[in-house]
């Protein structure tokens, strides 16, 4: 044991200490704070830009339409049309159908010269509710589409309930929604918060997860190549067992992960909580959001899911450390195990889709993808603590058994030089007695 908790403290240390460790600790709160600031401050300017309105409409519908989306455009929602210039109004042109054409070939010329930012078209596939076109230097710009199609959306409606007998008014007053729904969580121990915080929370555990194991199963393995390519692992294995030593590199490595994500996680609390008041100091419009809730021990249980999949990953890619003689070989013979642990990844979607369904239980209880796609279910919507204790034991029977044949080719693999075992020799390795 004294030896085990050696090369674990050594392992640990080592890596602390690195710069890189140092440089990663301070660039996932940077990441985080990112996240949370950099989008609502772009969304509060990415409205539609201040000329969408400098447009020309060629209204080929004959039911004044067209002049009903101008009046829109000009007002920017508000009524008040008498701040704008003449340049900035929006032009409305009553065009017949026939005219059309020679009628867009001039509004083209005109966006050319810069006099007008784009182009309407209004014709009888408009007034039917299918199809509305547009041209223009901005067709790219997706706040000032979202904008015109409101707007045609709007006063097509609006022009269909005068013609039924509607008021102009009142058109107008039941045009005028934007509803935007807020969902809510609910759980066994009642209102859970935001639904929508809940879903960003759980996909950031589950692509923090994954990008932990990958990151530190990938460090174990270039750990295990650098003492096998040095020699150092003769004399390591010649006063400790490849077992612990195996063992102690793992958890070492691990034990690093699990600092470095509770610092994140530390950083990432405290930046939420300060992101509503410096959001609020720039100058954004912040909807108060709160935290998601997280019992201590659902805590434990994400970092239980953390620390099997990781030990599951890690030693896997010991084993491959150890079987091979170069950084080629080790991209070539990995990619099986990178495989199966993107495939977690890859499920996500169906997954958040129906976290309930047949395809997310299945995958929560296959060791592979067990340690991001529980976690991800359980950020999402409650899980029987049966499923849950069951899938952790399923995981650690698995990890045993793949640690004990990972620890039989570690130790035959690192004494082994110039040559890649074969698929048989492999087989041998790991019926040997450890």
């Amino acid at each position: 044991m004294d030896k085990l908790i050696t090369v674990l403290k050594r392992e640990y240390v080592e890596r602390v200490r690195s710069k890189w460790f140092l440089i990663a600790t301070i660039f996932g709160p940077l990441f985080f704070g990112a996240v949370m600031f950099v989008p609502a401050w772009l969304a509060s300017r990415s409205q539609a830009s201040v000329d969408v309105a400098r447009i020309v409409i060629l209204d080929a519908t004959g039911s004044g339409l067209g002049q009903r989306i101008a009046d829109d455009l000009n007002s920017g929602g508000t009524g008040d049309i008498a701040r704008m210039s003449d340049e900035s109004l929006t032009q409305v042109r009553d065009v017949a159908a026939r005219e059309m054409p020679a009628a867009e070939s001039l509004a083209t010329r005109a966006v050319i010269a810069k006099e007008r930012r784009g182009y309407l078209v209004l014709d009888s596939q408009t007034v039917a509710g299918t199809t509305v076109r547009y041209a223009g230097r901005n067709a790219s710009a997706v706040s000032d589409m979202q904008r015109l199609e409101r707007s045609v959306h709007d006063q097509l409606l609006a022009m269909r309930m005068v013609q039924a007998g509607v008021s102009p008014a009142q058109a107008t007053q039941l045009t005028a929604l934007d509803v935007d729904l807020e969902s809510e969580r609910i759980t066994d121990t009642g209102r859970g918060g935001s639904g929508k915080v809940n879903l960003i929370f759980a996909i950031m555990v589950a692509m923090l997860l994954y990008a932990s194991i990958f990151i530190y199963g990938q460090n174990v393995l270039r750990s295990v190549m650098e003492e096998k390519d040095t020699r150092v692992a003769e004399v390591v294995l010649s006063s400790i067992p490849a077992r612990k030593l195996l063992a102690g590199k793992v958890l070492g490595v691990g034990a690093v992960g699990i600092t470095q994500m509770l610092i994140w996680a530390a950083t990432s609390v405290l930046l939420f909580k300060i992101r509503a008041p410096l959001l609020t100091r720039m100058g954004v419009e912040v909807t108060t959001v709160s935290m998601p809730s997280i019992s201590p021990l659902m805590a434990v249980t994400l970092i239980l899911f953390f620390a099997l999949g990781y030990t599951l990953y890690a030693a896997l890619f010991a084993a491959v450390g150890a079987m091979v003689n170069s950084e080629q070989e080790a991209q070539q013979v990995q990619m099986p195990i990178i495989l199966m642990l993107i495939s977690s990844v890859i499920f996500l979607q169906p997954v958040l889709t129906s976290p309930d369904g047949t395809l997310a239980k299945v995958l929560s209880w296959f060791p592979t993808t067990a340690p991001i796609i529980m976690p991800l279910r359980m950020s999402i919507v409650p899980i029987s603590a049966f499923e849950i204790a069951g899938t952790l034991v399923v995981l650690t029977l698995a990890c045993l058994l793949v640690v004990q044949l990972a620890a039989r080719i570690y130790r035959v693999g690192l004494l082994m030089y110039g040559k890649r075992p074969t698929l048989r020799e492999l087989g041998h390795w790991m019926r040997q007695a450890s």
